[in-house]
């Protein structure tokens, strides 16, 4: 094992996930995530933690800080910051305590990243991975009103097609980053759920979930099943987002700030302007779910046919129907 490899395996397995949920973003993890926590013998740590891939710059752009001022960059780097990052890591856990049976995170970035499976199955314990895959071109669009309501977003749909489709189309393309854990991690440590079974039978999707991780499903109680976590909320005037987030696209990075173990030098607080800008901002351009957002049937078609194209031999690869079940029409 290369020697930075060998920086990613902990050296105390207690403090580790059992399970995690990797992805996709936008397909439901959130409620996946409160669902499971609800269970008395599962505790989950509150905060998406991003951990074994945080240091990849394409997942991660808002990990990474720079001070133009000094000409300085801030980089979650394992190599020169292992013992703090696994610090970090094992507080969550730590944190949950002992008294239950399992204890879970979840991370979007995982299912699209280069690294994680890899830094997953190096680890001393045999921890389960959870995937929830949506119809991507629904989860392509909602990935990008998702950067439009956060601020990260500015251009429109379209545009963001032509300028930028890495940083909305690239957590969609499920084939080729499944391969990646299948390749590391023992089948039987995977579980690959659709997103369309999870809302059309939720308690039956959610047993199977229980039996994989061997969990006694009937001490869920049957009403935390409504649960809808993390719905993305879309401001009333799309234009008008639009300009907001390309006139305060350089505050992006305040955001994770605080969260990260390394952290930047700089203020780690937006300076009064911007809030002030921010605020206003809300006040005239709300951000309320009940505003519909529906992409034209041009740009929906134009993606259907990508994906057909990016999503051969992913029913066999997964035991599932889903390029089926997503493409029939």
């Amino acid at each position: 094992m290369a020697e930075e490899q060998c920086l990613w395996q902990s050296q105390t397995p207690e403090y580790l996930p059992d399970f995690i949920i990797g992805g996709a973003m936008k397909s439901g993890t959130t409620s996946f995530h409160a669902i499971l926590n609800a269970h008395p013998d599962v505790a989950m740590v509150p905060d998406e933690l991003g951990f074994f891939d945080m240091d990849d710059l394409l997942q991660h752009p808002d990990f990474n800080f720079y001070q133009a001022e000094q000409d300085i960059w801030t980089r979650q780097s394992m190599v020169t910051h292992s013992d703090l990052l696994w610090d970090w890591y094992h507080s969550k856990f730590k944190a949950l305590g002992k008294s239950t049976k399992l204890l879970g995170e979840d991370s979007t970035s995982y299912l699209a990243s280069r690294h994680a499976a890899e830094r997953i199955a190096i680890q001393n314990k045999p921890i389960k991975l959870i995937f929830i895959l949506r119809h991507p071109t629904k989860r392509t669009i909602s990935n990008y009103l998702h950067k439009l309501k956060s601020g990260r977003a500015i251009y429109s749909l379209e545009d963001t097609l032509r300028y930028d489709p890495f940083s909305i189309v690239d957590r969609s393309l499920y084939p080729e980053q499944l391969k990646r854990f299948y390749e590391h991690i023992p089948s039987d440590r995977i579980k690959v759920v659709l997103f369309e079974d999870f809302i059309e039978d939720k308690a039956q999707c959610i047993q199977e979930v229980c039996d994989f991780l061997a969990l006694d499903f009937k001490k869920l109680d049957s009403s935390i099943f409504n649960t809808h976590s993390n719905k993305t909320k879309i401001p009333k005037h799309i234009g008008l987002q639009l300009f907001r987030n390309r006139l305060l696209q350089n505050t992006c990075h305040y955001r994770y700030s605080k969260f990260l173990p390394i952290q930047p030098a700089f203020q780690r607080r937006l300076p009064w302007y911007f809030r002030l800008i921010n605020r206003i901002h809300l006040m005239v351009n709300p951000h309320k779910s009940c505003y519909n957002f529906k992409a034209s049937a041009e740009t929906t078609r134009f993606l259907n046919d990508f994906f057909k194209t990016e999503f051969g031999g992913l029913d066999s690869l997964i035991h599932k129907e889903a390029w089926s079940k997503w493409f029939k029409d």
